[in-house]
């Protein structure tokens, strides 16, 4: 039997709009390119400010709290460069180099903190408002239109702080539901071994299984990096209904209680399917150490079969495009959710959405100016914002030109359905500084639009989100912001957990029978529990029971 080791922690505005900008040097400009005056925003105070260009620049410096992300150079891209420009906003990225939370650490320290942090919402960004380095933006949602209006009173109630103040400018905050989670097959492949049924995990393992004898040099079954649970939470998702994939809480809700994952049967279940697959040679060995590029370059080249992940979207469309210039009908496609036999395939969700999105961004108090890059953001997630960041600069020769008569909706130019490789183009740079997401606006823009043009012409990706992936997203907003501070004995006993877990996960998945698998969870479940397991449990189970009171307006 293995030994769980702990490792060392690893680390639009719409129209004319007019905004209340008093004591704000950020006055965005009236956009030319806004074709109709008859909206509602024309229905704003009159002494309020009116759009003007280029008065006053917005300087700010910009910090995300990641290892990996970095921010594109502002003003290189269309989209940005329309903004610099036009609104004469100028942004300077802070990197983390390679080393979030000791880069955040040393800006604490020194007090030198950036004007704008962009990160998830956890510890970190909390500590930081328990230590009062953020601006309170209760006033300013009040002041300007477009979060209040998009998001609504239930992702700002759950925003709040326990001292009742919102700190935090959600990103792809929604009503409805989204994700791109699943499983996406090579169509070539599919179609040679006579296109067999690809339902059950019995049926994806015998798939697998003819896909390795009959190409050699193809992954069978891809998972991406699944050193963050790709592909694997996916396959745990197959073996339980209404699993919301909770690998990153390390614990499941069962009744009215969350309780450990080692001990939940479709998670035991799940881990001796994946273990099987490792051990038959039918997902990548380096599974747990390859990049993204690596994923990639198998998927454009045509040598994977199935693959699973959080978010394949952002690897196959581009690889799906290259295999559709060799063939017209080769490429890829997503699938409905794999799902264990005897289960009810409505109810299995490879993903999960809340609410609030993904993360936030807060404006600290080093800022010299917090409404300004408030206005900024706001702007961002409206209309305007959101179409030029996703769409690139507006006007006659770019992909779309002003608004409807709603005042909402884009006028899509030609070019939008003709040149899908420049937009695409335009969208993977700006798409990395899209941190105020606007879902609804965004995805049902494009959805509609996409609805009125034939099957052949429409995006990839839309197409494949309304056919298979929003639908099979499962609602994990009762379970958000869960987790405790690491300052608190719950939070430094979750630091402990979560140590225990990743070993676990990692030696699990290389398990040499089922036994040994099963073993391992076992050791990690009672090593948790020495550690003070069940206290954590208590914590986030308590939490979530006080997301579900807000939810139910209770």
């Amino acid at each position: 039997m293995r030994v769980v080791k702990v490792r060392p922690l690893r680390l639009l505005w719409t129209g004319f709009i007019v905004l209340i900008l008093s004591g704000c040097s950020f006055i965005p400009n009236e956009s030319k390119n806004i074709s109709n005056p008859n909206t509602e925003a024309q229905q704003v105070d009159k002494q309020q400010k009116t759009f003007r260009t280029n008065e006053e620049p917005l300087e700010l410096t910009f910090y995300a709290h990641y290892n990996s992300y970095t921010m594109p150079q502002w003003g290189a891209d269309p989209s940005s460069k329309w903004i610099q420009d036009t609104m004469n906003i100028h942004i300077k990225a802070i990197s983390s180099d390679g080393n979030a939370k000791l880069k955040l650490q040393k800006m604490i320290t020194s007090k030198q903190l950036p004007d704008l942090v962009w990160g998830d919402r956890d510890y970190d960004l909390q500590r930081m408002r328990e230590e009062g380095l953020f601006v309170p933006l209760d006033e300013y949602i009040e002041k300007y239109p477009n979060l209040k209006k998009w998001a609504g009173d239930k992702v700002l109630d759950l925003l709040r702080a326990p001292d009742g103040k919102i700190y935090y400018f959600p990103n792809y905050y929604t009503s409805n539901p989204y994700g791109n989670a699943g499983y996406v097959i090579n169509k070539k492949i599919y179609r040679l071994l006579g296109s067999p049924p690809l339902e059950t995990t019995d049926d994806l393992y015998s798939y697998l299984k003819k896909v390795k004898e009959r190409y050699p040099d193809v992954v069978p079954f891809e998972t991406g990096q699944a050193k963050d649970g790709h592909g694997i939470d996916q396959l745990f998702s197959a073996f339980k209904e209404e699993n919301y994939s909770f690998t990153r809480l390390y614990a499941v809700p069962k009744g009215n209680q969350i309780t450990s994952i080692y001990q939940d049967p479709a998670f035991r279940e799940s881990a001796i399917f994946v273990a099987k697959l490792m051990r038959e040679g039918l997902m990548p060995g380096e599974a747990m150490i390859q990049t993204e590029d690596q994923v990639s370059e198998k998927l454009t080249n045509g040598k994977v079969a199935v693959y699973a992940s959080a978010n394949p979207m952002i690897h196959v469309m581009p690889a799906d495009a290259e295999q559709r210039k060799l063939n017209p009908e080769d490429g890829y496609m997503f699938i409905d959710p794999i799902y264990k036999k005897g289960l009810d395939r409505s109810k299995i969700f490879p993903g999960t959405y809340n609410i609030l999105g993904w993360n936030v961004a807060a404006i600290t108090t080093s800022a010299k100016n917090p409404e300004a890059i408030f206005a900024m953001l706001d702007w961002m997630t409206g209309p305007e914002g959101s179409a030029v960041q996703m769409w690139g600069p507006p006007g006659p020769d770019g992909y779309w030109n002003g608004f409807g008569p709603d005042g909402i909706t884009p006028l899509f130019t030609p070019k939008y359905s003709s040149d899908r490789a420049g937009l695409a183009k335009i969208q993977s740079i700006s798409g990395d500084m899209i941190w105020v997401g606007n879902t609804d606006y965004l995805d049902q823009t494009k959805s509609n639009y996409e609805r009125s043009l034939p099957e052949e012409e429409r995006n990839w990706a839309t197409y494949w989100q309304q056919k298979v992936t929003w639908k099979s997203q499962g609602d994990a907003t009762p379970f958000i912001n869960v987790q405790p501070a690491l300052n608190t004995e719950e939070g430094q006993i979750m630091r402990v957990v979560k140590e225990i877990w990743l070993d676990a996960r990692e030696e699990a998945l290389f398990g040499q029978s089922d036994e040994e698998v099963l073993a391992i969870l076992d050791e990690a479940h009672k090593a948790s529990m020495e550690a003070g397991f069940q206290k954590y449990l208590d914590y986030i189970t308590a939490r979530w029971q006080d997301n579900l009171k807000v939810l139910n307006d209770e």
